[in-house]
């Protein structure tokens, strides 16, 4: 059997399926696949949260200003691990894509891409928890600096954030206002 039978032969079997079954089916892969944006601000909150405890264990009189800077640095940090979060629960209990008309394997590869698009949120929740980072190191160095520190931070935040925003709006589009279909 060459290829070409198989993908047609494997088509044919998929599509012995429900229609609702597949779509389904294919939103929990796209919820699951979202969630891999997780590890983004995973990785960059503990450097956060690292970078906090090593500048406290130089300088114990700063632990208040550095706690607070890591503290809203990470929180920022998990930002693109929230949108990813959303995108999933709106895939599995407010899917819009269920009772949609039209091509069934254009619907389910949309649940799927709507998912995967949002795995760009790893780089902004890295980014921000290298900021927040940096942000609660430089605190603990420079107490008295710590307002313009933290301006500077949120700043950069936000601008790293960008690509996290993209994904989001093309995985609402694929699932409210999808071209192919």
């Amino acid at each position: 059997m060459n290829q070409t039978d198989f993908i047609n032969q494997f088509f044919s079997w998929l599509m012995t399926f429900d229609r609702k079954s597949l779509i389904f089916a294919a939103s929990a892969l796209g919820a699951g696949f979202a969630m891999i944006a997780g590890i983004g601000p995973g990785i960059g909150q503990g450097y956060a949260a690292g970078m906090g405890a090593e500048t406290v264990g130089k300088n114990p009189k700063a632990q208040k200003s550095v706690t607070m800077v890591m503290l809203l640095g990470a929180a920022v940090a998990e930002t693109s691990g929230i949108l990813a979060l959303v995108i999933a629960l709106i895939l599995l209990f407010g899917n819009p894509l269920i009772n949609l008309q039209g091509s069934v394997i254009v619907i389910m590869a949309s649940a799927i891409g709507a998912g995967i698009s949002m795995i760009a949120g790893i780089g902004p929740g890295i980014g921000q928890g290298y900021a927040a980072g940096k942000g609660t190191e430089a605190s603990g160095t420079r107490v008295e600096y710590q307002s313009l520190i933290m301006r500077a931070m949120f700043i950069g935040q936000a601008v790293a954030q960008t690509t996290g925003i993209y994904a989001l709006i093309i995985s609402l589009i694929l699932m409210y206002a999808n071209p192919f279909l």
